[in-house]
C-alpha cells in the first residue's frame, strides 16, 4: 500500500472510531439562577420602554376573546411559511424588539431568547421568530401573569442539540409602576452552559 493509502486509510479509521460527544449532565438551574442574576434581568426589562410598549399594545387590543387570541396565533404560524409576514414583520421590526435584540447580542451569548407578553399572553416584542405568537396557555405566562405582581417561574433546563447547550427560561410578572398591578410578562431564556462557564471559579 502506497504512503498516501495508508494515510488516507489511517484517517479513515479514526474517523470511524471517533466518540461522539457526551451529552454534559443537566446543570442545576436553580443554583446558577441566583437572586443577583435575577436582579440584573429585572434591571433591563423593568424598563420604560418595555412597559410603555406593553401597555400600548393592552390599550389597543383590550382583553381579546379566545377566538381572536387564537386567530392571531394561526395567523403568526402561518405567517412563518410564507414569504408575506405582516404580523410577524410589524412585531420584530417595533421598538421593543430592537431593544431586546441589543439587549441578547449585548450578553455575549448569555441570553438565547428573549420576549415580552402583555395582558393576553400575546408577543408585544421579541428577540428572534418564536415558534407561536400566544404564551397564555404556557407556564412561563400562567405562573406569573396570573399569579401575582412579583411571581417569578424558572422552568427546567432543555438540551439544545443543535447548539450544543443547556438552555433554561427564566419569567417574571411585568406590573404597572404605579399601581403594582399586572400589565404582562417576561421570559428571558437563559444559555446556562455560558452561565455556568461564567460562574466558574477563575471565569
Amino acid at each position: 500500500m502506497g504512503i498516501f493509502k495508508t494515510i488516507l486509510a489511517a484517517g479513515a479509521a479514526s474517523v470511524m472510531i471517533s466518540p461522539v460527544l457526551a451529552e454534559p449532565a443537566m446543570p442545576d438551574i436553580h443554583a446558577l439562577i441566583t437572586a443577583s442574576a435575577v436582579k440584573d434581568m429585572r434591571q433591563w426589562l423593568e424598563t420604560d420602554i418595555v412597559r410603555i410598549s406593553v401597555d400600548a399594545q393592552n390599550n389597543r387590543l383590550q382583553k381579546l376573546t379566545q377566538g381572536e387570541i387564537d386567530a392571531l396565533d394561526k395567523q403568526w404560524v402561518a405567517e412563518r411559511e410564507t414569504a408575506d409576514k405582516p404580523l410577524i414583520a410589524a412585531t420584530l421590526s417595533n421598538p421593543l424588539s430592537v431593544y431586546l435584540a441589543r439587549l441578547q447580542g449585548r450578553s455575549l451569548g448569555l441570553y438565547a431568547e428573549i420576549f415580552v407578553m402583555d395582558q393576553n399572553g400575546l408577543n408585544v416584542g421579541q428577540s428572534s421568530i418564536t415558534s407561536d405568537f400566544w404564551q397564555g396557555d404556557e407556564a412561563k405566562f400562567q405562573k406569573t401573569f396570573n399569579v401575582s405582581g412579583d411571581a417569578l417561574f424558572i422552568d427546567e433546563p432543555e438540551w439544545d442539540d443543535a447548539a450544543r447547550i443547556w438552555r433554561g427560561q427564566v419569567s417574571f410578572t411585568l406590573t404597572d409602576t404605579d399601581k403594582g398591578t399586572p400589565i404582562g410578562a417576561v421570559t428571558m431564556e437563559v444559555n446556562l452552559t455560558e452561565l455556568q462557564r461564567r460562574s466558574s471559579p477563575g471565569a
